[in-house]
């Protein structure tokens, strides 16, 4: 379904968070405001959406957008400019450095925000006509070793399955994946299979997660030691007769030898299982489900990605597919579980710096096969420097011009500190971007490019199935914003490239890209979308969610791959490959005895540039922590709620501490959201260590050795204000968006001048209402415009109040007599307890209604749903309406 912007029609178009890429229909009414539903005819979704895309309407906003270009004086004060100005400062930057230094003093770095002909022109301009393969991507960070194992094992960079086998599946392995949290909407599909068909689901991760509460087996495995178990599976699986013998020898080579090393890793069961810190028995079911269930599935994600053993670690679990057979066919395979919306996308485009186009990489006979396709002038010969390479030569000056876009390097790389200071000495410095300040931004870009955000954009993005989907536009571009393929463009254009970078919309960028899947393919490669390379305007618009390969136009065969052999190997067998022994790259030491494992929270995406501008989404966790094993919080003396310094060789942070059962011992876990934007202590990107997979380039994300220690809290409090509040250098912040403005809670050890603060908030005309009280260290202020509340200011010296019942006062129009006289007390006027923090951001219920109803007798989930329709919804919160139950206050029977 399709309509144009501003009609009464609701737009299909694609969500913009994770790989599962669920449809989304978007109705814009006659005030400009924006409803977000799911599409019920989207096939990844069927109508589900999680509570991130659920609130895409608290997002729109045009608060901090970058509206117009923009490029930094010689004083460091950014001026407005005109488009043609901004571009030819783009093209010369680039050129002069090209023309002085040589092209692989240039690169770009990507993101898988960016829509496949964004990425696909970006492609085409940096490796086809400037001559070097230095374009690398933020997918680096989450699927390259995914990648590097399909090359591997497969020839190609293929995803064998489809969603469909997560409902056939009769036993679902998860390794190193939160689903429950990060892929909610194949979650609950995958809840959904274990109630309705008792499929057996296993979850094999450090941490205890949301997603290990359904888990009929968990298995909290050492760090760095998932190929091992999975080697252990294979000698199992070899010595119990598993072995699908037939197909081995039809379609694959290199077993014996793959089984050698497996033998050596992983002998016995009870081998494996020490090796693994696992009990024996625990593995023992592990592999005999899997020896006896032949709809298997094993997902994985950036537990097993996100390491300096990430490839192998791919290769291990693709083993035990290949070597059962299991692959292919319905209710059984491998499946590389994306964390971008276009991850994929960029990979069938050549957005990693070893690939090119439409899947091909740099042989002898790709490179020609590209050249003579683009006409290509200057064709990269070979790979170019993957991300963590990428900023180390932009460190040592050896890259000089960088173009990034929709993307925050300063923040998410591994010593985000040093790639900070490495920006800021470049020679010539561009952003695109929706946002007029960000942690790259503010590492001195010089040149500001205004790109079109979400909503904004059209084009395809495809999901981790392997469909290609159209993110189409519904609402105008603001100011000067314009797509990223326009901009990547014009500045070809100007760099004398108009022939090869004229097209006069996007639909003709993407039948360029569908030509060159099948160019000189003839079923050789396995990305050809050729059948879509002759759509029109017209069929581009209307065009519906569609499974690659498509290599006709009635192309409707199985989209599954390898249930018959036909890899993409010269010789069209897979490989096995025999796994290195895995282990941590860096141990653990006397000064860093821990091991930072870092990832995603439930509401919040990357560097929440999107998630941190809706008020449903900051109430689920307003600021960074760090969450802990209570033995080690004992050794290290912290409780919870304290403030606690973590630190590594490269950075440090200061964290709300947050005792977690499920943290494995020796262990801590930290967000990856909050920026410098967001938070003054809390840039865990910048403690994470540089080490990298030999094979993908892919950063070890999930094990830096580090220390914690506790620290003094001081004065706590919180200010609600319509706009951002500097606080006092050495104050410890975080804020997140609340109804009417933001949030801000802080920390000062040296303690904080409510009163200074609340002056300095007053408007002209403005009125405050204070209660001080010196002796309890409190002070409390409302402040107002007349009769509408700008300001709120909390502080406290027994802990940070709760700001709940004042949120929505601060969100309403204009404050009852009653509320009014009751806002410095912080509480109801009519006595209800404060609502507590947001479990269920879908319907915003509180942990008080929760537990309250289950006093009421609530016992299970489902009844807390009944009551209150908390976790009816996207059920991301069920696992923790589920630990609410089972840690329930049991009250002893009275006695006669």
């Amino acid at each position: 379904m399709t309509a144009h912007a501003g009609s009464p029609r609701p737009v299909a178009t694609a969500c913009p968070y994770c790989g599962v890429g669920c449809g989304v229909l978007a109705s814009t009414g006659p005030d400009g405001g924006v409803t977000i539903s799911g599409d019920p005819a989207h096939p990844a979704n069927r109508g589900r959406l999680c509570v991130k895309g659920s609130t895409l309407g608290e997002t729109l906003s045009l608060d901090g957008r970058l509206l117009h270009p923009m490029i930094r004086a010689g004083s460091g004060v950014l001026q407005r400019v005109s488009w043609a100005s901004a571009l030819d400062a783009v093209a010369e930057g680039f050129a002069r450095i090209a023309r002085n230094h040589g092209p692989d003093a240039t690169a770009f770095y990507l993101s898988g925000q960016l829509l496949t002909e964004d990425y696909y022109v970006a492609n085409k301009l940096m490796k086809g006509f400037l001559g070097t393969a230095n374009v690398d991507t933020n997918s680096r960070l989450c699927m390259a070793s995914s990648v590097a194992g399909h090359r591997r094992g497969f020839g190609s960079d293929t995803v064998p399955g489809s969603y469909d086998d997560l409902d056939q599946a009769d036993l679902l392995v998860l390794v190193g994946s939160n689903a429950a949290w990060c892929h909610p909407v194949l979650w609950q599909r995958m809840v959904a299979n274990k109630q309705s068909r008792g499929a057996r689901i296993v979850v094999i991760d450090p941490r205890r997660t949301a997603t290990s509460a359904e888990a009929d087996l968990m298995l909290a495995i050492r760090p760095g030691t998932d190929g091992t178990l999975f080697a252990g599976l294979l000698v199992h699986l070899a010595e119990t007769g598993t072995l699908d013998q037939a197909y081995i020898a039809a379609h694959t080579e290199g077993f014996d030898q793959a089984l050698e090393r497996a033998r050596e890793l992983g002998p016995s069961i009870e081998a494996t299982a020490r090796a693994c810190g696992l009990a024996g028995g625990d593995v023992r079911r592990l592999f005999h489900w899997f020896r006896t269930t032949e709809r298997s599935v094993t997902l994985y994600s950036q537990g097993v990605n996100q390491s300096a053993q990430g490839t192998d670690k791919v290769s291990a679990i693709l083993n035990c597919h290949l070597a059962t057979g299991r692959i292919g066919r319905a209710g059984m395979g491998p499946f590389s579980l994306t964390g971008q919306p276009n991850a994929m996308g960029g990979r069938e485009v050549g957005g990693l710096a070893n690939m090119l186009a439409a899947h091909m990489g740099f042989s002898s006979v790709e490179i020609d096969r590209v050249r003579r396709f683009w006409g290509a002038p200057r064709m990269a010969e070979r790979e170019g420097l993957k991300a963590v390479a990428m900023f180390d030569a932009i460190e040592k000056g050896t890259i000089k011009a960088l173009w990034v876009m929709a993307t925050n390097p300063a923040a998410s790389l591994p010593r985000a500190d040093a790639v900070r200071r490495a920006m800021a000495g470049l020679d010539h410095f561009v952003v695109s971007e929706n946002v007029l300040s960000n942690d790259t931004i503010n590492s001195g870009a010089r040149i500001l490019l205004p790109a079109a955000a979400w909503g904004e954009k059209d084009g395809t993005v495809t999901n981790s199935e392997r469909r290609i989907t159209r993110q189409r536009r519904f609402l105008p571009l603001p100011g000067e914003a314009r797509p990223d393929w326009w901009i990547v463009a014009e500045v070809a254009k100007r760099l004398g490239f108009a022939e090869a970078f004229s097209w006069p919309d996007v639909a003709s960028v993407f039948r360029e890209h569908a030509a060159l899947s099948s160019f000189e393919n003839q079923g050789s490669r396995d990305f050809d979308i050729g059948g879509l390379s002759q759509l029109s305007a017209t069929e581009f618009e209307a065009l519906e969610p569609v499974q690659w390969p498509v290599r006709r136009r009635s192309d409707t065969a199985d989209k599954r791959f390898f249930a018959n052999g036909g890899f993409f190997t010269p010789d069209g067998k897979a490989r096995f490959i025999a796994i290195e022994a895995p282990g941590l790259r860096t141990e653990p030491d006397a000064a860093h005895p821990y091991v930072l494992n870092t990832g995603r929270m439930r509401d919040h995406w990357h560097t929440m540039t999107r998630t941190g501008k809706a008020p449903t989404l900051g109430r689920h966790a307003i600021e960074p922590a760090v969450e802990i094993h209570p033995r080690d919080a004992a050794a290290a003396s912290l409780a919870a709620g304290d403030f606690a310094e973590v630190s590594t060789a490269h950075g440090r942070v200061t964290l709300r501490v947050v005792i977690d059962e499920g943290q494995a011992p020796g262990s801590l876990f930290v967000p990856i959201h909050w920026t410098a934007e967001t938070a003054s202590h809390g840039r865990v990107g910048a403690l994470v260590q540089p080490a990298t997979d030999p094979f993908s380039g892919q950063p070890e994300m999930k094990a830096t050795p580090a220390a914690i220690s506790r620290v003094a809290p001081g004065i706590e409090g919180f200010i609600l204000s319509r706009s951002a509040v500097a606080l006092p250098a050495g104050t410890r912040w975080a804020r997140a968006a609340v109804a009417g403005g933001l949030g801000t809670v802080f920390s000062a050890p040296g303690g904080i001048d409510g009163a200074v603060i609340a002056a300095h908030l007053k408007p002209p005309g403005g009125a405050v209402s204070e209660m001080v009280d010196l002796g309890r260290g409190v002070y409390r202020a409302a402040i107002f415009d007349g009769a509408r509340l700008v300001a709120v200011i909390f502080v406290a010296a027994g802990g940070r109040p709760s700001w709940s019942w004042i949120e929505a006062q601060f969100g309403a129009a204009e404050l009852s007599p009653l509320a009014r006289k009751a806002l410095l007390s912080g509480r109801a006027p009519d006595g209800m307890a404060d609502a507590g923090p947001t479990i269920c951001a879908c319907f915003a219920i509180g942990l008080t209604a929760i537990k309250a109803a289950i006093a009421e007798g609530a016992c299970d989930v489902d009844a807390v749903g009944r009551a209150l329709k908390a976790g009816t919804n996207c059920g991301s919160c069920r696992p923790e309406i589920k630990k609410l139950i089972e840690t329930r206050p049991v009250t002893a029977p009275a006695l006669a």
